[in-house]
């Protein structure tokens, strides 16, 4: 498939567990962009939060408060305010039963000290390392502390809600969801801390708009990669085309994901990027081609054998028959498509080509060779490719979105226990079960071809 926007998450996702935007991170979105790949966030936090991500790092737009407001780095797209009347209704629960709630506006969340607490960098910092089974006993320690030195003002809530307000904030644990859940029916609750709840408008969630960006900008979710680590990450991760679920995440979170990369603290974004195709990874001591095609199959081949060739080689003869096999079974399968599956002209298109190979045979051994055999190797592979090219321009066919198609589908050949099967004779990398049914690039090519004949179409009516 192809990619064309991807969005991260904010906490524990975009951020390492200091706080900072991990360089590869800040490496791998510049490299997006310049391949031109819109770059977002899809966060719970508020418009005012995400400007500075924005600006700092060349971001296309943000989903933000789940869903509720989207914007660019210089215009509002979408707002959903909550009924004023179900925020009185809220904050007077909460004040009666003694929660601590914030209400989101355009500029942050404002009412609760706690709240203001856990959503700071020291907050977050402190949440990160917590153990789980320890969080109800933190936080209910902590509000004890900061309700001791002042309460909650229920009139101070009151006076915040004449703002347009985007999403609701109350402290509440896991247990306590299912109960609040009952008593606000007509609200989505969704958690993006094991210390409390968001509460917005039924409907929204951060896939939902990104799907409005998405129609905005000419997207479908299908060509969208998306990476988080909550619960409220849950629903885009399995909605977009690539869902990435972050080391860090829960079991639940990795279980809904299509990939599951390293931490927030280990090049866990740059690593998936790579793993895709979409950038590409500099290993110390590895030399980067100038061409991306070829970085990806390096990538490739890193990936698949756990190393790569740095200094130039040429092929033992047992090793380079194994390679033109390889490509033999192409030509074939390009002789078939072109006889569109008739028997007998596919038997004719065989025995012309065994007639050009004993052609060529006979014309390689007449003529006197004086370069060395790994230039001949490599001079051979490079007419190979040149000939490729060539029969895509007399197709018309653009094959570069084509072939980050059938990347994807290649980098899909990892196995259940996270290595790559070979054949045992051919060395040839072997596909798991599963592969037809979640990476076969068939379909996605059809797609592109389609797209393409339709954009040859346009130019013709012009």
């Amino acid at each position: 498939m192809t990619i064309k926007a991807v969005f991260f998450d904010i906490d524990g996702t975009l951020l390492n567990d200091r706080k900072n935007v991990q360089k590869t991170t800040q490496q791998a979105i510049q490299s997006l962009k310049k391949q031109g790949i819109m770059v977002g966030l899809a966060t719970s936090r508020g418009p005012a939060f995400v400007q500075p991500f924005l600006e700092n790092l060349g971001l296309d737009f943000a989903v933000t408060y789940n869903g509720q407001y989207i914007l660019t780095r210089d215009k509002i797209l979408y707002q959903n305010q909550l009924p004023k009347s179900l925020i009185y209704k809220i904050i007077r629960y909460a004040s009666d039963v003694k929660k601590e709630v914030s209400l989101g506006t355009a500029s942050g969340l404002s009412g609760s000290r706690i709240i203001d607490m856990g959503t700071s960098p020291f907050g977050q910092l402190i949440s990160s390392i917590v153990p789980k089974k320890m969080v109800r006993t933190v936080e209910s320690s902590f509000k004890h502390l900061i309700r001791r030195i002042k309460p909650q003002s229920f009139n101070n809530l009151v006076t915040i809600m004449r703002k347009p307000i985007y999403q609701i904030v109350m402290v509440a644990s896991a247990e306590e969801t299912k109960e609040i859940t009952e008593k606000f029916p007509h609200i989505k609750i969704t958690r993006s801390s094991p210390y409390s709840i968001d509460m917005i408008s039924v409907g929204q969630s951060k896939v939902k708009g990104i799907e409005r960006l998405g129609q905005m900008f000419g997207f479908d979710l299908s060509e969208v990669m998306a990476f988080g680590d909550s619960d409220n990450d849950l629903e885009m991760l399995s909605g977009v085309g690539v869902g990435v679920a972050m080391g860090n995440s829960d079991v639940a979170v990795k279980e809904g994901a299509h990939f599951i990369t390293a931490s927030n603290n280990n090049d866990g974004i740059s690593q998936a990027l790579a793993h895709y195709g979409l950038i590409h990874l500099d290993v110390e001591k590895s030399f980067k081609s100038r061409d991306e095609n070829f970085n990806k199959v390096k990538d490739f081949h890193r990936v698949m054998d756990g190393d790569t060739v740095e200094t130039p080689r040429g092929y033992t003869l047992a090793a380079a028959g194994h390679r033109a096999g390889f490509k033999v079974e192409e030509i074939v399968e390009f002789l078939f498509a072109a006889s569109q599956g008739d028997k007998n002209t596919f038997t004719q298109a065989l025995m012309d080509l065994h007639s050009a190979i004993d052609q060529a045979a006979i014309k390689v051994q007449s003529t006197e060779h004086a370069e060395s055999p790994m230039v001949g190797q490599v001079d051979a592979l490079v007419d190979l490719l040149y000939f490729t090219y060539g029969s895509f321009v007399l197709m018309g066919v653009d094959p570069q979105p084509i072939f980050e198609t059938v990347h994807e589908a290649n980098m899909g050949k990892l196995f259940p226990d996270g290595k790559a099967h070979y054949n045992p004779v051919t060395h040839k990398i072997l596909k798991p079960d599963y592969w037809q049914e979640r990476y076969a690039p068939e379909a996605a090519i059809k797609k592109e071809l389609d797209k393409q004949l339709q954009k040859s179409l346009q130019r013709v009516k012009k």
